[in-house]
């Protein structure tokens, strides 16, 4: 299955409008900033739990990108670590798989929004494959 097909038949990445983007290092996951999506008016600030999904959504298309199953891989665990606020623009991700095995992968995923250096969020999840 491809990254794509995948955020088409995950109905939280479709509210989301998570997208797919290529460049020199690999595929990037894009979420599209929404006023709806703020969880905290004041900074303003997305809210995390939408930050720490799309992190997961994130590690997903880095196993579906690499593997050659028609499934789309199951979170045994998923941990967050919320970096910075994550203020009203596009935030993107990549994901880094630490390791494949034959049921089980490990998978790092960064997430940023004008520069990969300054991330805003990071997690790390195993899944079933």
């Amino acid at each position: 299955m491809k990254p794509r097909d995948a955020l088409d038949n995950i109905p939280y990445a479709r509210f989301l409008d998570v997208g797919v983007e290529e460049d020199a290092d690999g595929i990037v996951c894009v979420l599209p900033f929404r006023d709806d999506l703020v969880g905290n008016a004041a900074l303003p600030a997305i809210h995390g739990g939408v930050v720490g999904a799309f992190l997961e959504l994130t590690a997903l298309v880095g196993l579906l990108a690499v593997g050659e199953t028609q499934r789309v891989p199951k979170p045994i665990n998923f941990a967050v670590d919320y970096l910075r606020s994550v203020g009203p623009r596009t935030t993107r991700g990549r994901a880094a798989i630490v390791k494949h095995g034959r049921r089980i992968a490990n998978v790092r995923v960064v997430a940023w929004q004008d520069d990969p250096a300054k991330p805003v969020a990071a997690g790390i999840g195993n899944f079933l494959l």
